[in-house]
């Protein structure tokens, strides 16, 4: 993993949190994207040389659907560059993380994603992303 490559945050309303996000960055989103596959629009902010990522759901039975339904608006996720995502995913499962999608599935923002159980890494819900070239 060279470094992180965004944080996801969910949340109930994208155009209100979009405003929330702006007031606090002092600029807007510099990005918007809807992911049918997972059920989710979302909206990117720098700050810096960071990336958040709000994550809006657009189907009830979306994972970001499911996650506010028990757990609210929050940081949804932690999601980390990876040069090779298939050899990122077998080392990982090597060591015994629990892989939740074991081949890589297009993301938002050109990425090549893949999620590690939360159950293996201490509660925190794990995405790699390799640029899609």
């Amino acid at each position: 993993m060279r470094k992180i490559e965004h944080i996801g945050i969910a949340v109930k309303d994208l155009e209100v949190s979009n405003l929330v996000f702006e007031k606090l960055f002092g600029a807007p989103a510099y990005k918007f994207e809807a992911v049918e596959s997972e059920g989710v629009t979302t909206s990117f902010f720098l700050n810096g040389p960071n990336k958040i990522e709000l994550l809006a759901a657009t189907n009830p039975k979306s994972p970001i659907a499911k996650f506010l339904e028990k757990k609210g608006e929050g940081i949804h996720h932690i999601a980390f560059d990876v040069e090779d995502i298939v050899s990122e995913i077998a080392r990982l499962k090597n060591e015994g993380f629990v892989i939740l999608n074991e081949t890589p599935k297009k993301g938002a923002d050109n990425k090549l994603v893949a999620f590690l159980h939360p159950k293996s890494t201490n509660g925190v819900l794990i995405e790699l992303c390799q640029e899609i070239k």
